[in-house]
């Protein structure tokens, strides 16, 4: 099971969306060097006010760029950053995963997937609409449906660049499935 960077993306200040760039460089235990996001503990603007503390598990934002195919056909033009990931990728199933998925990026690099990334209201001030089209309820079920990308912690760093291919290491069973973080 693999697939491919198509994308990297970083942002030194809270935005929304963050620019492509050529390359990232992951650092161990921390994230996405020169990231805003980047950190030991809970850097999500937002939560820190109120768990400043706890482990960010949300060093790496990840999504798949078969999202914007899919919210293309509803109207949406979206790309690499403007919802936040850090890395696009293509050809990985990152919904799918297991909790504990190990991500191999390029040559050296290597995230543990922690969850799923809970989006929040500011996605509808990107585009009005959006938020329910990556985040709804199922009425019948009651559970959520998020498909807005995965959440990832940095195990190895490296550099990575669109090209990279991505390798998928499952943990062993049984597996867990993701949950927001």
């Amino acid at each position: 099971m693999g697939g491919q960077v198509t994308a990297v993306c970083r942002s030194e200040r809270y935005a929304f969306s963050k620019p492509v760039r050529p390359s990232v460089t992951l650092l161990a235990g921390l994230g996405v060097e020169g990231d805003v996001h980047a950190g030991r503990t809970i850097r999500h603007q937002f939560r820190m006010t109120y768990e400043p503390d706890l482990p960010n598990l949300r060093q790496v934002h990840l999504m798949h760029e078969e999202l914007f195919a899919e919210l293309a056909l509803k109207g949406y033009d979206v790309s690499a950053g403007r919802l936040g990931e850090n890395i696009t990728t293509a050809g990985v199933d990152l919904l799918g995963l297991p909790t504990g998925a190990r991500l191999r990026l390029g040559a050296e690099a290597v995230l543990e997937v922690t969850g799923l990334r809970n989006p929040c209201a500011k996605i509808n001030d990107f585009r009005e609409g959006l938020l329910g089209e990556v985040f709804s309820l199922d009425p019948v079920s009651g559970g959520f449906t998020f498909k807005a990308g995965v959440m990832a912690v940095v195990l190895s760093g490296g550099t990575v660049r669109a090209g990279d291919p991505v390798e998928v290491e499952l943990p062993p069973l049984p597996h867990r499935p993701l949950e927001r973080v």
